[in-house]
């Protein structure tokens, strides 16, 4: 499974640089393309698994003004 994240940015908010530190610092992987980010599990997990991991990625991010959408594939 892989779980990608899309960020949208307030020009109001904090600087992308310290966002992505924040997501790399988790896990996760930049990526060029659709997505902004990518978080693979490396095998098929529960939805309440992805529902703590979105978790702590909301709560990482609290306060930077961003904006996310999460994606989840097998």
């Amino acid at each position: 499974m892989e779980t990608y994240i899309d960020i949208f940015l307030n020009p109001d908010g904090e600087k992308i640089s310290v966002i992505h530190k924040k997501l790399t610092e988790m896990g996760l992987k930049s990526t060029i393309g659709e997505h902004d980010y990518i978080y693979n599990w490396n095998c098929i997990v529960k939805m309440d698994e992805e529902i703590q991991f979105i978790d702590k990625v909301l709560s990482n991010l609290k306060g930077t003004g961003v904006i996310l959408r999460f994606t989840t594939v097998r």
